[in-house]
């Protein structure tokens, strides 16, 4: 079914509000949502509104988030339980403060849950000129490579570059799926696709329950697995836990630069751009229409959903958040 952005953020955030989430907080995971959908990523749209519910049952809004400084180009925020598309967006906000100030700005946060997609943060840098890179580690449901105990969370990876007419952003995560995706396969019946994940005694498992008693696998074998573990290393120097086996274990790094730096900040933009254009420009493969770069088809999907004013939403979706709508005792 079709929702306008409007309908669909104040059912996000009358939703999220009713069960404990400060309305500020619920306006900006409402505008992180439906944006995700809006960019053609459904299990990070409104979907995500039930896992949040899920954890807001035994994790109440935290204390207020405090920001420390560190040195001229650093600060590490204390999220204290809240959630973390909220933390995320004051986090890359003083990164780019820093950045502007001394050409770097380096942020931690500890002690936060849940930021949707990584790609939405370093797309807000880069469109002011900025160079960002941020990684997350999450809840641990990823097993090494070889193995099929869960060590590492699906730990996205994401960069952005300024770019004409719209940054270049690469955002991918670290396991094969992600735990949004799964819930949402188990909510509306579907399998997960092979070689994704393994039950509790390390067989492969189509079924999304099963996935979730067991480990995801890690994408790219030992690559995604030597990812991973990078971005494992980078949570725990931003205040992380070794192993996140709570959600709020998590750690997030950001990293933001000026271009100028090492240059015209100008020549470099003009440089990405052209670089993207020939990329595009390129020879496809046999059987390949086009050569595609990363995000593109996001921001064209993106495009195509602000001029409709739309965004799609499964049926089953919609009739859960409008049963959870009225708060804990709607269920």
């Amino acid at each position: 079914m079709l929702l306008s952005f409007a309908e669909a953020k104040a059912l996000a955030v009358d939703v999220l509000h009713s069960h404990g989430m400060p309305r500020d907080h619920a306006a900006t995971v409402a505008d992180h949502l439906v944006d995700a959908a809006g960019a053609g990523h459904a299990f990070a749209g409104l979907p995500r509104v039930m896992a949040l519910v899920e954890h807001l049952k035994d994790h109440p809004a935290g204390n207020p988030i405090t920001v420390q400084d560190r040195g001229p180009s650093s600060a590490m925020i204390d999220g204290a339980g809240n959630n973390g598309y909220v933390t995320s967006i004051i986090g890359i906000d003083k990164a780019v403060e820093l950045a502007r100030a001394t050409g770097v700005g380096v942020v931690g946060i500890k002690d936060t849950w849940f930021s949707g997609r990584l790609a939405y943060y370093v797309e807000r840098a880069a469109r002011q000129g900025f160079v960002a890179f941020h990684t997350a580690s999450t809840q641990a449901r990823v097993a090494p490579a070889g193995g099929i105990d869960r060590i590492f969370g699906t730990n996205p990876v994401a960069f952005a570059f300024p770019c004409d007419p719209d940054p270049l952003v690469i955002d991918f995560g670290t396991g094969m799926t992600t735990w949004g995706n799964v819930l949402l396969r188990r909510k509306l019946g579907q399998e997960l696709d092979p070689e994704s994940a393994v039950d509790r005694d390390g067989n492969p498992t189509l079924d999304p329950s099963a996935a979730l008693e067991g480990a995801f696998l890690p994408w790219g074998g030992h690559r995604g697995y030597g990812l991973a573990l990078v971005v494992q290393v980078l949570a725990m120097m931003a205040g992380g836990k070794m192993v996140a086996e709570e959600v709020t274990d998590s750690g997030f790094f950001f990293l933001v630069l000026d271009p100028a730096l090492l240059g015209s900040a100008t020549a470099f933009r003009e440089n990405v751009t052209a670089l993207v254009q020939h990329i595009e420009d390129s020879r496809p493969a046999p059987g390949t229409d086009r050569v595609r770069v990363h995000g593109r088809g996001s921001l064209a999907k993106r495009a195509k959903a602000q001029a409709a004013g739309m965004i799609e939403v499964d049926q089953a979706v919609f009739d859960t958040l409008v049963a959870l709508r009225g708060g804990p005792k709607g269920n």
